[in-house]
């Protein structure tokens, strides 16, 4: 349950990351970047 919330908890933190950035290309590269260096077992097709 515990892994869970943390999930949760890092998922709603990109949203409001992305959210925060406005459309500035590249704190928005550097979101998706940090994400998939986070995540490199996700396949993302």
């Amino acid at each position: 349950m515990k892994q869970n919330e943390e999930k949760t908890s890092e998922g709603l933190n990109e949203i409001f990351e992305i959210i925060n950035a406005k459309g500035d290309s590249g704190e928005l590269k550097e979101i998706v970047d940090r994400y998939d260096s986070d995540h490199p077992e996700e396949d993302p097709n």
